[in-house]
């Protein structure tokens, strides 16, 4: 029973949809507050040659390792997110073009292929990796088992902050101060908040969490380095967002969605069943998603049919109020 189609898809589909979700997290804190960050598939890729390279290199206990390079991988992505942030926040530049300029700089061909080969990370197994959180017995349950007990430490940890990122829009007050920046941020400035330093906090927690789902390929998924491992996950994220209408907990179905598509063609293919045009599909989907996502960043109109926050991609000038 736990080895049948449906069960496997969705368990696997949780697996790869965990990268989706962190990602979309982060990219749905930075567009509350009217930052659009394209750079999110650049920022996976840093991540995750830096999060492999960390657990590479730091000889602790193997908690402790996976620990320290889910951190490093947080840092490295944060420290993407501040490039975008000093281009559109601080010198008002166009962030479509900015958040483009920086994935093809940290993209496969780019930043992090150059680390990955210079500090020899291919082709080298990962020293320690994220494994399923609980024991066997349980994960051994009929259905439920594989699909909620056979999941690792950070699927769980995604689950908290899907419940906290909700809360935090939602319940503080800072999160409503947010959601007023991305709203209308002359008015949220005449109420006293602080729109650069909101726009700054919340883009650089955008570049953390894509920088633990790059980890997350690196660390769990497949764990060793390999060029362009996240394979386009960046832009599926960003284009979940908007699907989700920018909210969490849809942001969480809509992930495991697209995981459980990413499943379904290596399991199709090893039960022996025709994948017909499947795999073509889940190949092109990033691409699909990239066209998306540009033409409705780029629509006005499409951005209000569809909830966006009303200052999503305007920078900010005080003096224009």
């Amino acid at each position: 029973m736990n080895h049948s189609l449906l069960v496997v898809v969705i368990a696997s589909g949780i697996t790869y949809g965990t990268p989706l979700l962190y990602a979309s997290l982060g990219e749905l804190l930075a567009e509350r507050s009217g930052v659009l960050n394209l750079g999110v598939e650049g920022m996976m890729l840093v991540g995750a040659v830096m999060g492999f390279w960390a657990v590479e290199r730091i000889h602790v206990a193997g908690d402790l390792s996976l620990a320290l390079a889910v951190l490093v991988a947080a840092l490295a992505g944060m420290a993407m997110a501040a490039i975008h942030g000093f281009i559109v926040i601080t010198l008002r530049a166009n962030q479509i073009v900015s958040g483009l300029a920086l994935t093809i700089f940290a993209g496969a061909a780019g930043l992090s292929s150059y680390l990955g080969n210079d500090l020899n990370l291919a082709d080298n197994p990962a020293r320690a990796t994220f494994n399923p959180f609980f024991p066997k017995t349980l994960q051994h349950w009929p259905i439920v088992g594989p699909i909620l007990f056979g999941q690792n430490v950070l699927v769980y940890v995604s689950w908290l902050l899907v419940v906290l990122v909700i809360l935090y829009l939602n319940r503080t007050r800072i999160g409503l101060n947010v959601r007023a920046v991305g709203e209308s941020p002359a008015a949220a400035d005449a109420m006293g908040i602080d729109v650069t330093r909101y726009r700054w906090a919340h883009t650089l927690a955008g570049g953390a969490f894509a920088g633990v789902a790059g980890a997350m390929f690196t660390l769990a998924i497949t764990p060793q380095w390999v060029d362009g491992i996240t394979g386009g996950a960046g832009w599926i994220a960003i284009a979940l967002v908007i699907f989700a209408f920018w909210r969490p907990e849809l942001c969480l179905v809509g992930a495991y969605f697209f995981g459980a598509l990413q499943a379904l063609a290596p399991e199709l293919q090893a039960r022996q069943i025709n994948l017909g045009p499947t795999a073509l599909w889940t190949n092109a989907l990033p691409y699909l998603m990239t066209i998306v996502v540009l033409v409705i960043a780029s629509t006005r109109g499409a951005r209000r049919r569809l909830g966006a926050p009303s200052a999503l991609g305007v920078p900010y000038v005080r003096e224009e109020r």
